[in-house]
């Protein structure tokens, strides 16, 4: 088989990555394991343009929610889906100073922190615990990921370029400006394959972090999906089948990605103390997401082996900047314009080159 690219991986980056360069014309072969999308199913799907205790606006919000909107709706339509919608986020600060530093923040031009009516927030009453008020945070994307990313396997699939199997470094030939695994010869070939990546011999010098992620599936009723949910730390998400995403945790200090009892009971408790309604856990959901350790994402080509690419270390922000990340990289290579310098993996050039 001959193509351009080799893509390993198929979670929210290959997709994309594969996406677009097909898109752009591009002949590609996606290496992945029968069973994908191991980071990608403890995320809520949840792009939102504010973040962290100081109310602060996230990185590239302005330019990445029109985009991933496009993205989403884009790639939507290829696989015959709906996979992305509006959905505010009604934030119910925890203390009074909360409730202060997101009035302030309203304040602000081009501020995304908007009041909620008292007749809105009278509807509340019944369903949560809440003394600080109620602000929403608009626009707020939703990224529906597991049809998504299922729907694109199955057109990988039916188009004869997905390899179902896991990648094995040690059946990567490197030739002068090509490569070739098994009976797949390539141009180049990029990583997007979560952890694993950080793993082989080519990137495990990069500053990555890897962070575990839990949440909990719950079922509320008659709670409406209308919206997403937010009580400090706590996220209520609209999930499946009527389901709600409950969680997440971000823990650098574990023992591995299975699902633990601690945080199930903290869990647990944190929604007893502001879900007024009685709800049930049905499933509990963890996995290992890879970061950067400045929290930036990996982006371009090794610096002493050019056929050898990464997209990866998105972190938790994976929904929004994947897509973004994907189309600069497929422009790098399609038209050869500069991919951001804080995002590019050149910024790490003289630990890559290190014996």
């Amino acid at each position: 088989m001959q193509v351009q690219y080799i893509i390993v991986g198929q979670g929210i980056c290959g997709t994309f990555l594969s996406w677009q360069l097909m898109q752009a014309g591009q002949s590609i072969c996606v290496i992945d394991t029968a069973q994908p999308f191991s980071s990608t199913k403890v995320a809520s799907g949840v792009i939102n343009p504010v973040t962290g205790r100081q109310i602060v606006t996230t990185w590239l919000a302005e330019e990445l929610l029109p985009f991933c909107m496009n993205s989403y709706t884009a790639i939507g339509e290829t696989i015959g889906a709906d996979v992305i919608q509006n959905c505010p986020v009604m934030a119910f600060p925890p203390s009074q100073q909360m409730q202060e530093a997101y009035a302030k923040k309203m304040q602000l031009p081009g501020s995304y922190i908007q009041p909620v009516a008292e007749t809105i927030q009278q509807q509340y009453d019944p369903l949560f615990y809440f003394r600080h008020g109620v602000v929403a945070i608009n626009p707020s994307l939703l990224i529906q990921l597991h049809p998504l990313l299922k729907g694109w396997r199955s057109v990988l699939s039916g188009k004869g370029v997905l390899r179902e199997t896991a990648f094995d470094a040690g059946r990567l030939a490197l030739h002068e400006g090509s490569v070739a695994y098994d009976d797949i010869h390539a141009e180049k070939i990029i990583f997007c394959d979560g952890l694993n990546t950080f793993g082989n011999p080519w990137w495990g010098k990069l500053p990555f972090v890897a962070n575990k992620g839990q949440a909990l599936i719950i079922d509320v009723p008659g709670l409406p999906q209308s919206n997403i949910y937010k009580f400090g730390p706590t996220t209520l998400v609209p999930w499946y089948d009527g389901l709600w995403w409950a969680g997440s945790s971000y823990e650098n200090d574990f023992e591995d990605a299975l699902p633990t009892d601690a945080f199930k009971k903290a869990a647990t408790a944190a929604l007893q103390t502001v879900i007024r309604q009685p709800f049930t856990v049905v499933d509990h959901l963890a996995s290992i997401r890879p970061a950067c350790i400045e929290r930036r994402p990996f982006v371009g080509f090794h610096p002493q082996y050019p056929q050898i690419g990464i997209l990866n270390g998105m972190g938790t922000k994976g929904c929004s900047l994947a897509p973004y990340f994907a189309a600069q990289l497929t422009g790098y290579l399609v038209n050869n314009t500069p991919i951001m310098p804080e995002a590019a993996v050149q910024r790490f050039a003289r630990s890559l080159a290190r014996g």
